[in-house]
């Protein structure tokens, strides 16, 4: 049995793994994020793999552990809970498989990016970031999520790649530390949470550019 937690907004559920940073899908009903949690397990199975974690990549029964009432947050497509078991002590060998499944979660999106065309297909309404866009928005987004865990790093260029191994070394040697369990600052976020949330929106965007990228050109 997968251990689950269930974030349910007046628009959409998400269904996430707890123990599998980045395993974190949603629909409309608790019915479909679970059916849609099952369905990208082979697709998470590298991320687990790459991290040298047993993880099964075929079909999983799924035990819902919470229910939580989701916000603006979770309509708009965001996993933005905190769980009771996000906030337990963490000890090192934790820390360690959960700043692992992130970096591992990292080279997923840039083995992505790096096949990816630059131009991606786009919606039905002619919507959706071209490649290096996502890219950048994804730098973005963790630029402003490291001040959860107390850091201030400026967002590296997309480009430069020694800056972007810099930005994310700061963060996993955060991720790393054995800890209480709790926010690492004031208003913060746990290490739990702060690695699901990133991992989930790293490798949210890889697949999506895997999906956009079937019937692309350029």
């Amino acid at each position: 049995m997968t251990d689950v937690y269930i974030e349910r907004g007046s628009k959409r559920v998400f269904a996430c793994a707890y123990d599998w940073p980045g395993w974190c899908r949603s629909a409309k009903d608790e019915a479909g994020a679970l059916a849609a949690l099952g369905t990208y397990a082979p697709r998470y199975a590298p991320v687990a793999r790459g991290a040298r974690i047993p993880f099964k990549a075929g079909s999983h029964a799924f035990l819902v552990r919470e229910q939580f009432r989701g916000g603006a947050s979770t309509d708009f497509g965001v996993p933005e809970k905190v769980t009771k078991r996000d906030l337990k002590p963490l000890t090192k060998t934790q820390a360690g498989r959960l700043a692992s499944l992130v970096v591992s979660g990292w080279a997923v999106f840039d083995k992505v990016f790096a096949s990816a065309p630059a131009s991606l297909r786009k919606g039905p309404r002619g919507g959706g970031r071209d490649r290096d866009k996502i890219a950048d928005h994804v730098l973005a987004a963790e630029a402003a999520y490291v001040r959860k865990l107390g850091l201030r790093l400026g967002q590296p260029d997309r480009a430069d790649r020694a800056a972007i191994s810099e930005f994310r070394k700061a963060i996993t040697d955060v991720l790393r530390q054995p800890s209480k369990g709790g926010p690492l600052v004031e208003k913060g976020w746990p290490q739990r949470y702060a690695a699901r949330r990133i991992a989930w929106h790293v490798l949210d965007h890889a697949w999506e550019i895997e999906d956009r990228s079937d019937t692309a050109g350029g």
